[in-house]
């Protein structure tokens, strides 16, 4: 559901650009409050891992020649909380901006709202951890990912009509686009509910504190989570490295809603004819930071070593990137209790 520049006039980017910088903003102060457990920060770098290369695997939706992947806020909400969740989706969503030309620079804060902070910010706090206030178990956790899961995808597609409705994009109408981004993407956030359950349920299994820990906005006590991370990461390796060479060549729900809308199945996006002087610059940007752009080699995009290579390597730089945050956040905040108790 990563949108284009096309989608989204200068002004709705620039705006949701600043609401993105500002819910980053607000999130690292929250966590910086909250004093964000040590003991979470590589949990926050491999699981950050984990949803880079986990949108990576398109699969494909049955009947419609369309696709969809996971948008991993609510598990990342489930296995850190709310906010670090949030800051650990942003570094995944500018990563894929930046380095492989995945989503717009312009609509880079569309992206960060959408698929990060409705889900973590939004529906985590409003719906999945009002499930587990009676207990934690098996049951409550899969009611709560399938739940959120489904309600965080059709406010982040019903967000992506409203910005392109606000853009003055005339060619995607309101009603019609509505009618093809919601039913798609209400298939989309069952698969992703059912696979954020699966991966929930596995780390309860392993080590209940972990989640527990986040849905009761608590340290995580004096336990080991080694294990834990250690399965976090062969999945990251075997998503990224391995399934993401399978992953489905159709459209995903937003690009096929919009073909579908447009009246060019495959390349509506292009068909709207978005163009001026705010859109070249956001395109040179990307052009020059992006060494893997669209997740294959830039001299040979054929190459089918692209994909993986592509996962492996922006799972690193995210597992590097939200990690530091994390451990950069901790030591600041360590910092300001030491000169205020001094």
């Amino acid at each position: 559901m990563h949108m284009a520049d096309a989608l989204i006039s200068p002004v709705v980017g620039l705006a949701m650009n600043a609401v993105g910088v500002a819910a980053i903003g607000v999130s690292a102060a929250r966590v910086k409050k909250e004093e964000f457990c040590e003991k979470k920060i590589p949990i926050m770098g491999v699981a950050g891992a984990m949803v880079f290369a986990g949108q990576m695997i398109n699969f494909a939706i049955p009947a419609t020649g369309s696709s969809g992947h996971i948008g991993g806020g609510i598990l990342l909400a489930g296995l850190l909380g709310g906010f670090p969740a949030f800051l650990s989706i942003a570094a995944v969503l500018i990563i894929q901006c930046l380095f492989f030309a995945d989503g717009g620079l312009l609509a880079l804060g569309c992206n960060i709202f959408n698929i990060g902070a409705v889900p973590c910010l939004l529906i985590y706090p409003l719906v999945f951890k009002p499930f587990l206030r009676g207990g934690i178990g098996y049951r409550r956790l899969t009611l709560a990912s399938v739940s959120a899961s489904v309600l965080a995808l059709e406010i982040g597609a019903f967000c992506v009509v409203i910005q392109t409705t606000l853009s003055g994009i005339t060619a995607l109408p309101f009603g019609a686009f509505s009618a093809l981004m919601l039913p798609i993407h209400l298939v989309i956030g069952l698969v992703e509910g059912i696979v954020t359950a699966a991966v929930l349920c596995f780390i309860y299994k392993m080590r209940p504190e972990i989640i527990e820990s986040s849905a009761a906005g608590e340290r995580l006590g004096g336990v080991s989570t080694k294990k834990a991370l250690i399965a976090l990461a062969v999945i990251t390796v075997a998503v990224g490295g391995v399934l993401s060479i399978f992953a489905s060549a159709n459209p995903d729900g937003l690009e096929w809603a919009v073909g579908k809308t447009a009246g060019n199945a495959l390349g509506g996006e292009a068909a709207l004819g978005a163009g001026g002087a705010v859109f070249d610059e956001a395109a040179s940007i990307q052009e020059g930071t992006a060494f893997l752009p669209d997740y294959a080699f830039a001299a040979n995009p054929d190459d089918p070593a692209g994909a993986p290579a592509s996962g492996l390597i922006g799972a690193g730089i995210t597992f590097a990137i939200a990690g530091a945050a994390g451990f950069v956040i901790n030591k600041t905040a360590k910092r300001k209790r030491a000169g205020t108790s001094g």
